[in-house]
């Protein structure tokens, strides 16, 4: 004996209008200020740069003088711009999480609220697929390891 197949739908929760809307804004905001603090660790890594580039610059000029005793600052500056790569992570972080929110913000619009006569779909980019472009957990000299 075969039993009938019921076709299921997925399940479905009704919201106002008038939260969706919020919701979606402070998605968008969040994004907002995502971006502005990519802008600001743009500006404090090209700070950096440049001042360990005149330090080293500097140490540069001494120990063409002094000999060698300024290595071990010159080596601590090295390190110091190699660690500069958390920017990079932190960056990755940044974009990752703001495409997670913009996605969600148009999906939420998307499902919600209905078309106006004659609009247009909003073509929605899909979420991206893995959770985390950045894998690194720590920042120990030698632990550095991106994707």
């Amino acid at each position: 004996m075969e039993l009938p197949t019921m076709q299921q739908t997925p399940p479905s929760v009704s919201l106002p209008v008038n939260l969706v809307a919020d919701l979606q804004d402070s998605l968008l905001m969040a994004m907002t200020d995502l971006q502005r603090l990519e802008g600001l660790l743009d500006h404090a890594t090209s700070n950096l740069l440049e001042r360990f580039g005149s330090a080293n610059q500097a140490l540069g000029h001494l120990s063409a003088e002094r000999g060698e005793e300024f290595g071990p600052i010159r080596q601590s500056l090295h390190q110091a711009v190699t660690e500069l790569q958390f920017h990079d992570m932190a960056t990755q972080l940044i974009v990752h999480t703001g495409k997670v929110l913009q996605s969600c913000a148009w999906r939420l619009a998307d499902q919600t609220m209905e078309p106006e006569e004659g609009e247009v779909p909003m073509d929605i980019d899909p979420m991206p697929e893995r959770p985390s472009p950045v894998t690194q957990s720590e920042m120990d000299a030698g632990s550095i390891d991106l994707f």
